[in-house]
Parts: C-alpha cells; structure tokens; sequence
C-alpha cells in the first residue's frame, strides 16, 4: 500500500484527521453504541461482549479448534483466549475438552445452543448492514468499502510497527 505524506500543520488535513477521530470515537463508544451492542449481541442469555462475539465467530467455523489455534486466530495471547471460551462455556454456547490424540491438548467447539446463537448474531448483523448499506449507492459502496479496509490496514500496520518500549 503506498504511503502519502500527511502535514496535520496544514490547517484542511488537520480538520479533516480530527473529524476521522471523532468518528472512531462514536463508532467505540458513542450514545448510541450501548443500545446497538445490546442488540448486535443478544442471545438468550442476555448480550455477550465483543470479546465473546469475536470468540463464538470463530469457533463455529470448524468442528474444534486447539486453544492454541484460537488464540492465534483471535490475536490475542493464549490467557485471554482462555478467558474468553471459559465465559461462553459458562453460557453453554461452547464445549471445551482434551484431545483425542493428546489429552494434555485442549480442544473447544461450538455446542449447538452456540451454533444457533451465532445466527441469530448474524442475523441480527445482516439487519444492521442491509440499513447501513442503504445509506450509500452502489458505487459509494465500493469505495466506502476500499476505504475502510484501507483504514484498518493502516491502523494494524502502525501497531505493528509500535514499540512496546517507548509506550506510555
């Protein structure tokens, strides 16, 4: 991806990455948010958290996953992993047992309760993006589509490139 120099000294580029930051703001935490996640995320036990979501997502991809695996899959170390199946096991929307071939090996899966609450969280999704998507015509939802994931390309790009050393 080609890099452009950007001077936040100039008055318009400065505008213009203070309201990109306003937004990611209201897209994290604004008013609205709260109800949204409620909804995005219900299940019949009350809403999960992102965390869980991303989780769930994930194991029902495929009959069950090493923890390890997940971990990697999720970009999270193996003890937040390990947090995040025990809360959705704990609901009863995942299974967690030794593998076959190496019981010190943990494995996780989705229980059927999890696959059916998965798409319902889907389901839910798809409402949301069928009326956001609505917002924009064909064409701007290529490029609304190019840009974002430009966006978070650049976002993970710079965190990767962070040393852990000089944060404060």
């Amino acid at each position: 991806m080609a890099r452009h120099e950007v001077d936040l000294d100039d008055e318009h580029q400065s505008d213009l990455a203070y309201r990109v930051g306003l937004a990611w703001r209201e897209l994290r935490r604004g008013a609205a948010m709260a109800s949204l996640r409620d909804h995005l995320f219900a299940t019949e036990r009350g809403p999960l958290e992102p965390g869980q979501v991303d989780t769930l997502e994930l194991i029902v991809q495929q009959p069950e996953w090493r923890m390890s695996d997940l971990a990697d899959a999720l970009r999270v170390d193996p003890s937040t992993a390990t947090r995040a199946v025990q809360r959705i096991v704990a609901l009863g929307l995942a299974e967690r047992k030794a593998s076959r071939d190496d019981g010190r090996v943990v494995m996780v899966s989705a229980t059927e309760t999890g696959v059916s609450c998965h798409a319902a969280l889907v389901s839910n999704r798809r409402a949301l993006m069928r009326h956001v998507m609505g917002s924009f015509d064909t064409e701007e939802r290529e490029l609304f589509t190019d840009l974002l994931e430009r966006f978070v390309d650049a976002v993970d790009t710079f965190a990767a490139g962070m040393d852990p050393a000089t944060e404060a």
